[in-house]
């Protein structure tokens, strides 16, 4: 969107402290998502898990709020100063709250599932996926703080190699012969990992595509 998205925060309180709660929520998420993945197989019971997971996406969506909050004050103030960046950082805040919405659904999948994904029937479905999110994320954070093209534009290779095998699983549980149980939960957290993906490449590539192409790098991509 701009060559160097930085250089916009520099000197700049206001935005520099929108930006700090920002990266903030892209932390907790990424938090969320390795520790409910890591819930998911595992045979440990952690009884305050739940309470952890609910109350971290608290935070998250308090810090979407004071972003907002915050954003809204310093346009009503100063109408006609940094339009262009806030209206960017109120679209991809609503990615970063919806981080942590799909980790927390991924959580209630194990809920709904009673015990852990067998590890087995996990790694034959969904192979390293869980892995090539988190290293997504790393990759959107470093796009953003570092603002930089390159990383922003390789994290589209990671969402569509996520998107791809998500849509792949989905076909192959079609034609499964597991339980209905079995079979709703993987297809849950095929559901959440591809959301999970899209929503993170959003935030990465805001750093190259103009204000109006927001969520629709792939589209552009294809028109490119």
């Amino acid at each position: 969107m701009f060559e160097n998205l930085l250089s916009f925060w520099k000197g700049k309180d206001f935005l520099t402290q929108v930006f700090e709660e920002f990266k903030a929520m892209l932390d907790k998420s990424e938090f969320m998502f390795t520790t409910v993945c890591d819930c998911l197989v595992s045979d440990v019971q952690k009884p305050e898990l739940k309470q952890k997971i609910y109350d971290v996406d608290q935070k998250i969506n308090i810090l979407q709020k004071n972003i907002r909050k915050r954003i809204v004050e310093h346009l009503s103030l100063q109408p006609t100063v940094d339009v262009t960046v806030c209206l960017l950082l109120m679209s991809i805040v609503k990615d970063a709250e919806r981080l942590g919405d799909y980790s927390k659904n991924l959580f209630e999948v194990r809920e709904l599932a009673g015990k852990p994904i067998d590890k087995e029937l996990f790694a034959k479905y969904f192979g390293e996926l869980d892995k090539d999110i988190a290293r997504l994320f790393k990759k959107t954070k470093e796009a953003i703080m570092e603002s930089s093209d390159y990383k922003a534009e390789s994290s589209w290779d990671y969402k569509a190699k996520i998107t791809k095998k998500c849509d792949s699983i989905l076909e192959e549980l079609t034609m499964s012969d597991l339980s209905v149980k079995e079979t709703v939960c993987l297809t849950l957290i095929a559901r959440y990992f591809k959301r999970t993906g899209a929503h993170l490449t959003n935030i990465a590539t805001s750093v190259v595509l103009p204000l109006s192409d927001l969520d629709y790098f792939d589209e552009k991509r294809r028109h490119d």
